[in-house]
């Protein structure tokens, strides 16, 4: 059973567009009706990377509108609403139905809508008259955004700062993980399975993994649950495994510069939602998209940037062979010169090439988007020095540390402001005892470029207070983790966990690793002590598990809480195709994050505990 997120989520929005009536074997319905699209601004994000606007005419959809938008009625035409089940969008649909603006409404809500808010909409269509307008009401269960087959996001921002933040209070920390746990539980229910849930011990990732384990329990005991269809996945190879983590648990790679061609092209040129825009040849803004429609994008993302400009001229000479195969071909001779068999093969000559013209003119546009798309790059890399800044925090990170000269010319060199900071907290991250002087020639060459050091004071105080921790007699550590998680809320767990043996070879992340030795699930020390839920299980077993529950699995979904990238992603993916036979791995996140997006959240936490310098200006 192969768990193709996209694919599952696409379906359920098509038979929302054709009015939730089911799909015929190609996957329309027999009784087209024309009708009009309404939805909110989350809800356009989930439905931008996977259906384009083209393509919704394809499914009857002539108009759409935000539903924040002042809207014209148009009488005798069927409404699909597709919103949040937010108190204002509730109010939008019953003034909508009071006018009436259209023949009909059917309201689809992203999550299951809460009771108050039914019961707010019921009595307010029966007040203005117009409940008989309301056709159905539906929770589709779709409140997460599929970037690629086996990539999510929950689009919830800035997790990370509300989960760390030192004044949080527990009914705030309750409300985001209840966020987080409905999340998960929309892409279960479109998945359509009930996993094997693991989590390290402590903060976040036992919170939500208790919490969606207790959720998916109250909903397996109700009549007309969601998983039925997986009702028959008893066995458990052939259920998946959900590996939940938390970003303190590899702080590193959220932070680090990364020189293969997806990350980069969403760390430097900001990807968002499968859509850039950069410059153009000719100076104007050009926009493109990057999904998987893109051959290149899906063959060539994972490779280092080098190889894909190499790639990219070998695909243009392919091209251009291509191009003078079909003029040779349909090269004119004299007419003269024709008998009766030429003209009959040169026609032949001629049919062929004009098949093969869209093929040819899509190849070429593919390969002019990428040649714009690397040639921006290329010059923000030169600028920036961005090959120099990811090939010496891989080895700061696989070595441990770097030499105190070339740190300090590193951070006097090229670069912006925030590739500076986010070098040198890797630096801090990556040693595992840095000289007090050290330290100080850092900071101070993060104050000569003007940097706001709060991100950096921040990560020194974290690192320092886990080093108080460790060397903690057992008699004071209770005292000392109490007083700390007051003090700095969830952020004590291992910042700098797994970092000195992080890595062997071509470093692989320590979070790679944890996924492959759950996968496997032979005894493993890394993993001995992580929690196992098994939501179909009686509840005594609750946090320990039969052996059968511990693997070996054949796919698995992982999830980041507090912000996840493109690095961790291509790490998964790789890993899952390198096993024999092949496994796979969806990976999901609350947000997807840049790394200068990320460092904002540690700034940002930073300010909030009173640490470091704040420059007038932010960084750049």
């Amino acid at each position: 059973m192969a768990l193709n997120l996209r694919q599952k989520q696409t379906s359920c929005i098509i038979r929302m567009l054709n009015l939730n009536q089911p799909l015929n074997s190609s996957g329309n319905v027999d009784d087209e009706v024309y009708k009009i699209l309404v939805y909110d601004r989350f809800c356009q994000d989930i439905l931008s990377p996977l259906i384009h606007v083209k393509e919704l005419r394809k499914f009857g959809v002539t108009l759409y509108f935000l539903i924040d938008k002042e809207r014209k009625p148009v009488p005798d035409v069927p409404a699909v609403y597709f919103v949040q089940p937010s108190p204002s969008n509730v109010q939008r649909i019953i003034a909508d139905v009071s006018v009436p603006l259209y023949e009909n409404f059917h309201l689809n809500f992203s999550s299951s809508i809460p009771r108050p808010l039914l019961e707010d909409l019921a009595s307010g269509a029966v007040k203005s008259d117009s409940i008989h307008r309301i056709s159905k009401v539906h929770d589709q269960y779709l409140e997460f955004v599929t970037l690629e087959d086996n990539m999510f996001s929950l689009a919830q921002k800035s997790c990370y700062v509300q989960l760390n933040d030192p004044s949080a209070g527990d009914r705030e920390i309750e409300g985001i993980i209840e966020k987080i746990v409905s999340g998960l539980f929309c892409v279960l229910a479109t998945l359509a399975v009930v996993p094997i849930i693991r989590c390290p011990r402590g903060g976040p990732a036992e919170m939500v993994a208790s919490e969606l384990d207790s959720r998916l329990r109250d909903h397996l005991i109700s009549k007309n649950n969601l998983f039925t269809e997986g009702g028959n996945l008893g066995s458990s190879f052939q259920r998946p495994i959900l590996c939940i983590f938390d970003r303190n648990f590899e702080l590193s790679v959220g932070i680090e510069h990364d020189f293969r061609y997806r990350p980069l092209v969403h760390d430097v040129l900001g990807l968002k939602l499968n859509r850039l825009t950069v410059q153009g040849e000719k100076g104007g803004p050009r926009s493109y998209e990057l999904d998987n429609s893109d051959p290149f994008w899906v063959a060539n993302g994972s490779l280092e940037f080098p190889e894909v400009a190499v790639e990219i001229e070998n695909q243009l000479n392919k091209y251009k062979k291509d191009v003078d195969e079909v003029n040779k071909r349909t090269g004119g001779k004299d007419p003269a010169d024709f008998d009766g068999q030429d003209l009959i093969g040169n026609t032949k000559h001629l049919v062929s090439a004009v098949n093969s013209l869209p093929e040819l003119t899509e190849r070429k546009q593919v390969i002019d988007k990428h040649t714009n798309i690397a040639t921006v790059l290329l010059g923000e890399i030169k600028e920036r020095s961005l090959d120099s800044y990811s090939k010496k925090e891989n080895d700061m990170l696989m070595r441990g540390g770097i030499d105190r000269n070339e740190l300090l010319s590193v951070l006097r060199g090229k670069g912006s402001k925030v590739d500076k900071l986010r070098f040198a907290i890797i630096y801090l991250l990556s040693a595992e005892t840095t000289p007090q002087s050290e330290l100080e020639a850092v900071e101070a060459a993060l104050r000569e470029s003007e940097v706001d050091t709060c991100a950096f004071q921040y990560v020194k105080k974290i690192k320092s207070l886990n080093a108080s921790l460790a060397s903690a007699s057992s008699a004071s550590k209770s005292n000392i983790v109490d007083w700390a998680e007051k003090l700095y809320g969830q952020s004590i767990s291992a910042v700098t966990a797994g970092v000195k043996n992080l890595l062997s070879g071509d470093r692989q992340l320590v979070l790679t690793r944890t996924v492959e030795a759950l996968m496997e699930g032979k005894p493993n020390p890394d993993i001995e002590s992580y929690l196992l839920f098994d939501p179909r299980a009686p509840k005594s077993s609750l946090g320990t598990g039969s052996n059968h529950l511990k693997g070996p699995f054949k796919e698995a979904i992982v999830f980041m809480i507090g912000g996840g990238n493109y690095v961790e992603f291509g790490s998964l993916q790789e890993f899952a195709h390198r096993q024999q036979p092949a496994k796979h791995v969806i990976y999901g996140t609350t947000e997807v994050l840049t790394g200068a997006e990320f460092v904002d959240q540690i700034t940002l936490l930073g300010r909030k505990m009173g640490l470091g310098s704040s420059p007038v200006n932010p960084p750049q």
